[in-house]
């Protein structure tokens, strides 16, 4: 009987495309692909984060990007077995360009390519210094000349930023400053991390003490030094604090705390930025190649104007200033929101004694954070992940395998099978007046944060406390304006408050480009975050990536990176590459750079 194991199927394509890219036969690559196929590209054909959906837009991107690119090498992983069923067969490959290793996953339907995945390994001649190609640390042998590595780590601190300019100068020293940080270090690109706050981690530390990850810890590692085995599932908000410090220092990062960009300019002419500093108290002039704005995904505080703000005698908080509850016992506060922060921050005031209202202006997505460890999380991130032989990298490359744009409908099983088994959760919530929903398409949590980062609370107990009325409820009704002492809603109904907290969420991080660059560069750029995917907060069109992040931009040698740390940690790859390969001067053809069509 002829052989037709998965492994051969997937064989017989990537030799088959292998062999049609290196001649340079686009229309023998197209025939290899179904009608509805997707290739999601991140780095290595395109030189940017781009999804090509359907035959044509893959032979326009060969059409531009083949003949710089070169590919070649397309071999099985034979570490990874293919696999088979419902109709699909998955492999996984390596391949090489002319200038980089790319790792990559395919998926076949009645032997054709339905979806493809390309990844960016690491440049030729500019690979880490790991594994085999580690540094020796100590110097052996005599030299009177020698300088001990503290010497070294001191001298680089010292004249970098001053005597000698880094060719990156990240704005933002929270975890995605943090990780990008480390991957560039790794690759030998001098950088220089901005932050306004004194120590690494002081982002997670100043915030209301019952923050911690909502996210499980298989969920959260950073690049290179995994959390240990012994570590908690959701860490609390401190002990992320010191991890980052602790990572920072031993990752050896060039790190200003205590440090706040005052301005940004680009020069055409010469290819550099002019940026502009405040280093405990001295202004200092840096003149990177490349800037990346790292100041989180959420961007900017968002803070409602609302009728009356300037009489209101309590006091009022942005979420993201919230202290903590402990000076709030015996007070009325009321918390205008109903996602993560205001379920955390409402729960702390109540433990506190505080007497807390919700304001829940729009429908929230719950989900229970057992049920979505166990069946949202549980295949990829999970011990039951880890003992099953998944990797954190391998996890990371199934989850970018699913176009964005089909990745709903493999969603919305799992949130169906999550609502049939809370089934009698969420008839409480509702029973207690809590407005639910499960997205646009009933896809639930991780397509509300792709497309808009909003929307959404993963219940770690505060809702036990809406059920029970302990926290008060008031649902589907705006603000109207406030009184010296009261929030007064659109229903006539009073509120009184001693405090009162916006948990709001945030504007565009492009909002931090019009402050520190221009607003004519912020909206040159558009922007940041969403698919496109004309949903709620994610109008379209259509854009198949995530707005402007971890990618080129219009404003030249303007990056935005953030997210979770799952996506800083995986992203933070593409991006450095990316940046390293222009340090060296390499050739990057950018195709499908983005268009801006949202300001703000």
């Amino acid at each position: 009987m002829l052989d037709v194991s998965p492994a051969t199927k997937i064989d017989t394509v990537l030799s088959k495309l292998g062999t049609a890219l290196e001649a340079g036969d686009i229309d023998a690559a197209i025939n290899l692909f179904q009608a509805d196929c997707h290739w999601r590209d991140l780095v290595t054909f395109t030189w940017n984060l781009k999804t090509l959906e359907g035959r044509e837009e893959i032979r326009d991107m060969l059409q531009s990007q083949l003949a710089a690119i070169k590919p070649s090498g397309f071999v099985q992983d034979g570490k990874e077995p293919a696999s088979e069923g419902g109709g699909v067969t998955e492999g996984w490959f390596e391949f090489e360009t002319a200038t980089a290793r790319g790792y990559g996953h395919i998926r076949l339907k009645d032997g054709l390519i339905w979806t493809l995945l390309t990844t960016m390994s690491e440049l030729k001649g500019h690979e880490e210094p790991r594994g085999m190609r580690r540094p020796m640390g100590a110097e052996h042998g005599h030299d009177r000349n020698r300088r001990t590595w503290k010497e070294k780590r001191e001298a680089e601190a010292s004249e970098l930023g001053y005597s000698e300019q880094p060719y990156v100068v990240i704005i933002g020293g929270g975890q995605g400053g943090i990780a990008l940080g480390a991957r560039l270090r790794q690759l030998g690109v001098p950088t220089i991390i901005i932050e306004k706050n004194e120590r690494p981690g002081d982002s997670w530390r100043k915030r209301y003490k019952s923050l911690c990850l909502h996210d499980p810890v298989w969920y959260d590692h950073l690049p290179y030094i995994p959390f240990p085995e012994n570590w908690p599932v959701f860490t609390p908000k401190d002990k992320v604090g010191d991890w980052l410090e602790m990572y920072t220092k031993v990752m050896e990062l060039n790190y200003w705390g205590s440090t706040t960009c005052k301005s940004a300019q680009y020069d055409e002419a010469k290819g550099e930025w002019t940026v502009v500093v405040n280093r405990a108290g001295e202004d200092v002039v840096l003149r990177p190649k490349q800037l990346v704005l790292a100041t989180g995904m959420s961007g900017k505080p968002n803070v409602p104007k609302i009728q009356g703000q300037d009489i209101f005698k309590g006091e009022q908080q942005h979420s993201s200033q919230h202290p903590g509850p402990d000076a709030y016992a015996d007070k009325k506060v009321v918390v205008i929101g109903s996602n993560n922060s205001a379920h955390d921050i409402c729960a702390a005031l109540w433990e506190a004694g505080a007497d807390v209202t919700m304001l829940q202006r729009s429908s929230t997505h719950i989900v229970k954070s057992d049920s979505l460890m166990e069946i949202g999380l549980g295949d990829l991130y999970s011990e039951r992940a880890v003992a099953s032989g998944m990797t954190t990298r391998k996890a990371d490359l199934i989850f970018a395998s699913l176009p964005y744009r089909i990745m709903h409908e493999f969603q919305i099983p799992i949130y169906d099978r999550i609502r049939e088994k809370d089934a009698d959760f969420y008839a409480a919530l509702e029973k207690a007046g809590f407005m639910l929903d499960f997205g646009d398409d009933e896809s639930g949590l991780f397509m509300k944060y792709l497309r808009r980062g909003s929307g959404y609370y993963i219940d770690v107990g505060a809702c036990d406390l809406v059920i029970d009325g302990s926290i008060k409820l008031k649902s589907g009704v705006d603000v109207s304006h406030l009184t010296e002492n009261a929030v007064v809603l659109k229903d006539g109904t009073e509120l009184p408050a001693d405090l009162v907290v916006y948990a709001t969420g945030y504007g565009s991080m492009n909002g931090w480009a019009a402050d520190l660059i221009s607003r004519e560069v912020a909206d040159k750029v558009g922007k940041c975050w969403g698919l496109g995917s004309n949903t709620t907060k994610d109008p379209g069109p259509w854009e198949g990536e995530q707005r402007n992040m971890w990618k080129p931009t219009q404003q030249q040698a303007l990056w935005f990176h953030g997210g979770n740390l799952h996506q800083s940690r995986h992203y933070s790859q593409y991006l450095s590459l990316q940046l390293k390969a222009r340090h060296v001067g390499l050739e990057t053809p950018v195709y499908g750079l983005q268009k801006p069509h949202h300001l703000a």
